[in-house]
């Protein structure tokens, strides 16, 4: 598992929360560090959630609210320096944004993975503080990053009590220790999709779904 663009976030966490999140209520930063097989994630969420996890779930994601790609190649045209470049990438948001207004797929309740890593350990709580960062998904449709909205300040993965000293044994020999990090939630509808490029390769369109996060889990992925 990749970590890229890490943006830390250092936690204090002062006590231990339900496993069962009620939505609606503030996302709360500490939660326990649940060991999952991958295959089980699903039996985790709320019913009726959609995984976007798979890069033909995503893609379905995508095609429910815009239909299909964007033709990326004339709106790059000469790269970020074409005097007409914003404009076109501008007009693209705009006129995508006008054609998804109503569609089913705003309201879907979703669940996307960011990339985790054990940064600290604070004994009175028992829990690990957490530097998270996103995933980077390609797809037929370009590259896919999520954006969470309302993520708690800090986030405290709080493992049970044998899982904590295999883990504190592994942080104080200097080891990685990585994790995931399941957001749940609904897309921001005036936001819901951002398309832009890629900094990082030459003309790769860019995909920000921006979600309002409403439930976070700490998973190790088996």
């Amino acid at each position: 598992m990749t970590v890229r663009g890490l943006a830390v976030l250092a936690i204090i966490g002062l006590a231990t929360a339900d496993p069962s999140l009620l939505f609606g209520q503030e996302v709360t930063g500490v939660r326990p560090l649940l060991v999952v097989e991958r295959d089980k994630l699903p039996s985790l969420l709320p019913s009726g959630t959609h995984l976007l996890v798979e890069t033909a779930a995503i893609e379905q994601f995508l095609h429910a609210l815009d239909g299909m790609p964007p033709d990326w190649a004339p709106v790059y045209g000469q790269g970020h320096h074409d005097p007409g470049h914003d404009d076109r990438l501008f007009a693209l948001n705009r006129e995508r944004d006008a054609k998804r207004v109503g569609k089913p797929a705003l309201q879907w309740l979703v669940t996307f993975l960011w990339s985790g890593v054990l940064s600290g350990y604070d004994p009175k709580t028992g829990g690990f503080s957490v530097a998270l960062g996103p995933k980077f998904n390609p797809t037929g449709w370009g590259v896919v990053r999520f954006k969470p909205e309302n993520l708690p300040s800090n986030l405290t993965a709080i493992p049970n009590p044998s899982l904590r000293e295999t883990l504190r044994r592994k942080f104080e020999k200097g080891q990685r220790i990585e994790i995931d990090i399941a957001m749940t939630g609904r897309l921001i509808p005036e936001e819901s999709l951002v398309y832009d490029f890629s900094h990082e390769e030459e003309g790769r369109g860019l995909i920000m779904p921006v979600v309002r996060i409403e439930r976070v889990d700490c998973l190790l992925l088996r």
